[in-house]
């Protein structure tokens, strides 16, 4: 069977937070559009992993959804990969799994990609759950956009960088869409090679979707549909997440941008948590990383540990 949309969802010991994801799918979208769910478990802990099983097993009678379970952590990247894999939609909607939805967004972006042949994704408006607005569109990482600072790429140059944290009406190109709801055509997804897997979280969106432009395919925000992302709830912050979001940071930089913007940024960062460690001495770590030019190796893929069950 052919589906218009394919749905995959990544589990990581949040089963909660999964499945209220997924009721409230199932309680906006219309029975207009065909759509499989693909949940990926991304090695949680067996706890988590067969409450999310034994939920799945109640609605899938009901409705195109299957659980894969992967026995090790794969990251943002990877997870989705698996999912693509088995995916079949024309579209592909990866959704964080603390989102939840406040309208038919899937019909919404549906209709939209439709009938703008040149949109490679989109993506709804976000919302935090005390309803303030989360951008949704944004400027790739850059090192104009790491030195200078967003705002100030805002107002030298509001039609390439539009303000994120504006309320749009209408529908608003970005230069990519936030990763915790993006809406890809598959075709395109597919012709690009899909997420670079060698990042294992964090800017995803720009390595994507900077690969979408060289088939001329834009990234817009589409304001009608929207949702609530409880932002963060999925990767709480640590030490080891903050070198990991500069491990990305600067392969993204340096894949797309060459080797001089590369040291140039890497020698900036080095400055600034060299100085911020003599006052905040939890970002040493931080600052030896950067020392280390912060390369793949270091990166939290290769210290997950196989959980099978």
């Amino acid at each position: 069977m052919a589906f218009d949309v394919s749905i995959i969802i990544i589990n990581y010991n949040t089963t909660d937070y999964t499945i209220n994801c997924i009721e409230s799918i199932f309680k906006h979208t219309t029975n207009e559009i065909n759509c499989e769910y693909l949940i990926i478990d991304n090695g949680s802990e067996a706890e988590s992993f067969h409450s999310l099983k034994k939920y799945i097993n109640t609605v899938s009678q009901q409705n195109a959804i299957k659980l894969i379970r992967s026995h090790i952590n794969t990251g943002f990247g990877g997870g989705n990969m698996i999912g693509v894999n088995e995916a079949t939609g024309k579209y592909l909607a990866f959704i964080n799994n603390d989102v939840l939805f406040k309208n038919d967004c899937l019909r919404i972006l549906k209709n939209f990609m439709d009938t703008n042949k040149n949109v490679g994704v989109c993506g709804p408006q976000a919302f935090k759950e005390n309803g303030d607005i989360l951008p949704t569109i944004d400027h790739f990482a850059s090192l104009g956009r790491e030195l200078l600072g967003r705002k100030v790429l805002e107002i030298v140059n509001s039609q390439k960088y539009p303000k994120r944290k504006k309320t749009y009406n209408q529908p608003q190109k970005g230069q990519f869409v936030a990763g915790s709801f993006m809406f890809f055509n598959a075709n395109n997804f597919n012709s690009i090679g899909g997420f670079d897997t060698n990042i294992f979280l964090y800017h995803e969106e720009t390595d994507v979707c900077k690969r979408l432009t060289k088939l001329n395919k834009e990234a817009f925000l589409v304001p009608e549909a929207q949702f609530i992302h409880f932002h963060g709830a999925s990767t709480p912050k640590s030490v080891a997440l903050k070198i990991e979001l500069k491990i990305s940071l600067l392969y993204v930089i340096r894949k797309h941008y060459g080797l001089i913007s590369f040291f140039i940024l890497l020698l900036y960062l080095q400055l600034k948590y060299f100085l911020s460690s003599l006052f905040k001495p939890k970002n040493w770590p931080v600052f030896i990383a950067l020392i280390k030019q912060v390369p793949l190796s270091i990166s939290l893929k290769h210290k997950q540990q196989i959980h099978r069950l």
